[in-house]
């Protein structure tokens, strides 16, 4: 039988339900004003922005707390201009025709294509990592559970910690994305899953005018009669 995990206290202050409410609306409001942005300014980040966005993304749940990702951090100029150079190459075999025509006519509202200036523009790119496996100090090969669930949620997070810092972000998924490892210098046990782009927005930035679904969409309720 298996020995019980060692336990701490749990560290969470209950609030009233007003408290909760201002909270919720607080956080609900915040998120709403968030943007995918595709005009970034140059403007400098402090880097502690980003490892604090980061280490709160590090928080996530993960199946059996295996935290099966890792982030690269990238500034490097030299490194921005070869992850660009590498996802133009894959965006274009995408935008000629391997998307398919479906694919096109969805993103076609969005106004995009294979260029990506962003990826030199900005002043941080984040490289998502999902560790599709472990190994130990003596070598071995360690399975990990719920590996793109968790580190979709751990995403999540540091998208909403870099919005609530007050820096906007672009999800970029150029399909494949190995190059992200050898640039990167990740092992082959590390797939790549997103390539986020953060800072400041340019002046005058500009998003498509779009809207989310209605709640009656996406929400749906079992209560008790």
């Amino acid at each position: 039988m298996a020995q019980a995990a060692e336990t701490v206290a749990l560290s969470l202050l209950r609030k009233s339900d007003a408290e909760m409410l201002d909270e919720a609306r607080r956080f609900h409001d915040l998120m709403q004003s968030r943007r995918t942005v595709r005009d970034f300014a140059p403007d400098p980040v402090d880097p502690e922005i980003i490892r604090l966005a980061i280490r709160t993304a590090a928080t996530a749940p993960s199946g059996a707390n295996q935290q099966p990702w890792s982030f690269v951090a990238i500034g490097d100029p030299a490194a921005k201009r070869a992850i660009r150079l590498a996802a133009e190459e894959e965006e274009r075999a995408f935008y000629s025709g391997r998307a398919g025509e479906e694919w096109l006519g969805a993103l076609a509202p969005l106004g995009t294509d294979w260029e990506k200036p962003f990826l030199e523009t900005a002043p941080w790119l984040i490289a998502i990592f999902a560790q599709r496996w472990g190994v130990d100090e003596e070598g071995r090969k360690i399975k990990h559970y719920y590996v793109p669930e968790s580190v979709s949620i751990a995403i999540g997070l540091l998208i909403a910690s870099l919005h609530s810092a007050g820096l906007a972000t672009l999800t970029h998924t150029p399909s494949p994305m190995g190059f992200l490892n050898e640039i990167c210098g990740r092992p082959d046990n590390e797939k790549p899953l997103v390539l986020l782009v953060a800072g400041h927005p340019a002046p005058g930035a500009r998003v498509p005018a779009i809207s989310r679904k209605e709640e009656r969409e996406i929400l749906h309720w079992k209560t008790a009669p």
